[in-house]
């Protein structure tokens, strides 16, 4: 007898008998609240240990040999796609000029609708030729005397008529594509760099008639991970009645997302600045824009994790019953104040 009641001498909880417990309105309604407190505390503490996080890392870049993809996707509306090159150079002394591998330009009318590839067969492009309008014979036959004086062979001539008129119609270009380079420092740039120099100042007339305004709809350097960031995507610049050269100057942070099911996406995420250079008649070069990229040494590891089931316990403990204990004493303090107010006034039953 003596052990059984030691060891009920330390039971922290003691149980009155049914008769001399009292239900009270106030207790339920504050049992009520508690429950639907406790009831959504659990779903959220349940959604955060079902939810994974991150935890980046850093460590030396130890790749090598590898390219370095790069997305691009800008719509030029002020130049056709006839005088636009996509042009790449390399530390390791790579110069690539007007890339076509993997490299889509679509022509767009002045409204941004598409209406057609600049990639057309000889054939068709013979066809649209023959079937240019008869209002413009005119026009064409006094341009053809003209370059012919000016010692153009027919090529040049069809050309300069062609973006002469895309121009007239306010033309554009939308250029896509991936671009696979040397994973060394170096710039790519989008200009029209791949025409022969009398040709574009034929077409032109000068620096400053070249609208290099642009759209960046999205620039990348590798596949896309959860809450990955492009600075660039979005980016609008828009030139009215000037001209010049773009440079994004852009630092290629590599990047490896490490998911919870331990997929490894190899990409790179990257930081940029901005700097824009005006142009006048006296300048020697064409506009341009230019992204001068180069690599960090650094690669950044994010890796996909989740909490443990033992860090879920111990906070739904904390949860539920500091919440359980709250209540409590809340029912308590109201059972006090409502039996306050309910006891008669002894001064008015004297009275």
């Amino acid at each position: 007898m003596g052990l059984k009641q030691a060891i009920k001498s330390i039971d922290a909880f003691p149980r009155a008998e049914d008769h001399l417990l009292q239900k009270t309105q106030s207790g339920a309604f504050v049992s009520i609240v508690g429950l639907i407190i406790m009831a959504s505390l659990f779903l959220h503490e349940l959604g955060y240990y079902l939810t994974t996080y991150t935890v980046h890392q850093m460590s030396v870049d130890l790749k090598r040999g590898e390219t370095l993809p790069i997305h691009i996707n800008m719509t030029f509306p002020s130049l056709p796609c006839d005088v636009l090159s996509v042009d790449a150079i390399d530390m390791s002394g790579k110069h690539e000029v007007d890339l076509d591998t993997n490299i889509w330009k679509l022509r767009l009318n002045n409204h941004g609708h598409i209406i057609g590839t600049e990639y057309l067969s000889d054939l068709v492009e013979k066809e649209h030729a023959a079937h240019n309008h008869d209002d413009e014979k005119e026009h064409h036959d006094d341009l053809d005397q003209k370059l012919h004086a000016l010692g153009f062979d027919k090529a040049a001539e069809n050309m300069i008529k062609k973006v002469k008129q895309a121009l007239t119609n306010g033309e554009g270009c939308r250029v896509y594509g991936v671009l696979d380079v040397q994973r060394v420092a170096g710039n790519f740039h989008i200009s029209v760099h791949g025409l022969n120099i009398y040709v574009a100042q034929m077409i032109f007339g000068g620096v400053t008639q070249v609208n290099v305004s642009h759209i960046i709809h999205d620039l990348s350097f590798g596949p896309k991970y959860p809450g990955i960031h492009n600075p660039l995507d979005g980016t609008l610049r828009i030139l009215h009645d000037t001209s010049g050269t773009f440079k994004y100057y852009i630092k290629i942070v590599p990047t490896e997302y490490r998911y919870i099911s331990k997929e490894v996406l190899p990409t790179n995420q990257f930081s940029v600045t901005e700097y824009f250079s005006p142009m006048n008649e006296f300048h020697r070069t064409w506009p341009a824009v230019y992204f001068l990229y180069d690599l960090s040494p650094i690669t950044v590891t994010i890796k996909e994790e989740r909490r443990s089931f033992l860090h879920f316990i111990t906070r739904l403990c904390a949860v539920l019953g500091g919440t359980f204990a709250l209540t409590g004493m809340l029912d308590r303090w109201m059972y006090r104040l409502l039996e306050v107010l309910s006891k008669p006034n002894p001064r008015g039953i004297l009275q």
